[in-house]
């Protein structure tokens, strides 16, 4: 095997112009699904990254019964929230974990009553990750000691006419199914540019909330902040034997419309990627059939000598597999400069956050990751499709006579 590698790489050097072009259009076509892959990763982290932040964290755990009735944010207290923390925070690339609230409710003012969702938070454990808190245009932000208040959006402010000082009636079920009505302060203003979410959300502190709700000392979820998306099934696999008797959900459980999103953007770039690839595999073939046709005396000479068909077509199967590794080192190369260069630098979009509800949770440059998430597999596809290029000139090559291909002109 040692001799016929030798002789394959010294054969795809022979006419090497024509091997440079199909291994520099192998690589060139690696090297933009690597900066796609680094982009997509960039933009994912950028807008559907802040998006599971304002939906409430990578993972929640909840108590056990939670999933049947989730649509009516049923308010279970967990056992020992304090254990869940401890475990969560245990594990590496978690950025937050902290301790809410969830439940349903009217939030009422002299323009009408209006559906939201409450959330009592720990304002202080969440600040890195609450883009809420992180996006303040009126007021300020809550704190643990805040009681009595509430901290609502651009687009829910807007629709009761009210502002910040102002005072609204929440109602909201309590622990024991019992509506639970206050007169509270509107103690900030947030805008994320997203109306439609900031319409239906309402913050308060987690020590209003238990108060309020019956729920002394406890919480009815833990929200979990990841470092990037991802890697959420991998750490709900690790932390489901350390807690027994708890629900952990990541958002692709409740919200799989983002895990959609997501996928349906590398499905169709795995597509074109296997496209752009088989051009360039029309490369290989072109340039292995002009090679049997111009080493047809040769050929008839390693016959002489007593190969075998099938080991002269062995040959130019690896002259094709080894340009295509030759093109997946190329490619690999040319995508790791080009997403260094842009991680470096980065990409300003915010020019284009008004585009849709999401890309306004651009608010600064997006930066590419290295694009190596599915490098092994695009490196495999680069080398299949050019093994099979090579199947045909090979099949060519078997099929000589070497008493005719001798006496080749």
């Amino acid at each position: 095997m040692k001799l016929y590698l030798r002789l394959a790489w010294r054969n795809i050097w022979r006419h090497r112009r024509r091997t440079i072009i199909i291994v520099s259009a192998m690589g060139f076509g690696l090297s933009l699904m690597m900066m796609y892959d680094g982009l997509v990763d960039g933009f994912n982290q950028a807008i559907y990254g802040n998006a599971i932040k304002v939906l409430g964290g990578n993972i929640q755990v909840h108590a056990q019964g939670y999933r049947e009735s989730a649509g009516q944010k049923p308010l279970l207290p967990l056992a020992d929230d304090a254990k869940v923390l401890e475990a969560v925070r245990a594990q590496p690339g978690v950025v937050a974990a902290a301790r809410r609230i969830n439940t349903g409710g009217l939030a009422s003012s002299r323009e009408g009553a209006f559906a939201v969702g409450i959330t009592a938070i720990e304002p202080e454990l969440e600040q890195a990750v609450n883009l809420a808190g992180q996006n303040v245009i009126s007021g300020r932000a809550l704190t643990a000691d805040d009681g009595d208040s509430v901290f609502i959006g651009k687009g829910l402010a807007d629709a009761m006419d009210v502002a910040v000082g102002d005072r609204i009636s929440l109602t909201g079920r309590s622990a024991h199914e019992q509506m639970r009505q206050r007169t509270m302060t509107v103690i900030g203003v947030y805008d994320l540019g997203m109306a439609d979410i900031e319409k239906v959300s309402v913050y308060m502190s987690l020590a209003e909330a238990q108060t309020l709700y019956d729920l002394p000392g406890q919480s009815t979820e833990v929200a979990i902040f990841l470092d990037r998306i991802g890697h959420e099934k991998e750490l709900i696999n690790t932390l489901s034997p350390a807690l027994p008797g708890y629900e952990l959900e990541s958002f692709e459980d409740s919200y799989p419309e983002l895990q959609y999103a997501l996928a349906s953007k590398g499905q169709v770039m795995d597509i074109f990627s296997v496209i752009i690839l088989g051009i360039a595999g029309i490369g290989i073939l072109n340039l292995l059939l002009m090679a049997v046709y111009e080493r047809t005396r040769e050929i008839g000479v390693l016959g002489a000598m007593g190969l075998k068909p099938r080991q002269i077509s062995l040959l130019f199967i690896l002259e094709g597999t080894l340009i295509g590794l030759v093109g997946v080192g190329t490619g690999i190369v040319l995508g790791l400069a080009f997403n260094a260069m842009m991680r470096a630098v980065g990409l300003d979009f915010t020019a284009f956050s008004g585009m849709t509800s999401y890309t306004a949770l651009i608010t600064d440059k997006v930066y590419p990751s290295w694009g190596v998430g599915k490098l092994l597999s695009r490196g495999l596809t680069v080398a299949i499709i050019a093994a099979l290029a090579s199947l045909i000139p090979a099949r060519e090559a078997a099929q000589r006579d070497p008493a005719e291909a001798l006496h080749f002109v």
